[in-house]
């Protein structure tokens, strides 16, 4: 296992682990001396990681958030207006996925936080540079949205809903 690889999986333990994991059992577990456990740890830091000391062990201080699959259907002139929708009432739209009948699942990352970076990916769409994936499947497509609490999910699914967006389960 090369080093950015234990890295890797250092940060996932970490991050899997409901309780703190102690250097001790993260270098027995790799199979080299705390130490290197520490040293890691330096270097995941400075690759943007708030991974925080305490006497009982590493833990990753990560925002709390949640996240919701969305079914939804629009047209591409309503592209904008979903996109916005959505982060103005402070979702992230982290993906879209398409569900082909041919192709089967097919899912591209968005990480679209903010009208700027909707904007940007709306450009690009009318620029030419490629067409939404939801018009291979006749403008149906998902969307994971991540917010920081359950309340701002449900208040973009009423949004959705409202605009006409949102696909419910007995419409399909």
């Amino acid at each position: 296992m090369t080093g950015s690889e234990r890295r890797e999986a250092i940060v996932s333990r970490i991050k899997d682990s409901a309780a703190p994991v102690s250097g001790t059992a993260l270098a027995a577990s790799f199979g080299v001396s705390r130490q290197v456990i520490v040293q890691d740890i330096a270097l995941i830091r400075a690759a943007g990681y708030e991974i925080l000391s305490t006497n009982r062990g590493y833990v990753l201080n990560e925002p709390a958030s949640v996240s919701r699959t969305f079914k939804v259907k629009h047209t591409d002139d309503q592209l904008e207006e979903e996109l916005y929708s959505i982060v103005d009432l402070g979702g992230c739209v982290r993906n879209v996925m398409v569900n082909h009948k041919v192709y089967g699942h097919m899912e591209a990352p968005l990480n679209i936080t903010s009208r700027r970076k909707a904007a940007e990916f709306i450009e690009d769409i009318r620029r030419g540079k490629s067409s939404p994936l939801k018009n291979i499947t006749s403008d149906y497509h998902y969307h994971v949205v991540e917010a920081d609490s359950e309340e701002t999910l449900d208040l973009i699914s009423d949004m959705l809903e409202a605009k006409g967006f949102l696909i419910k389960k007995d419409q399909v």
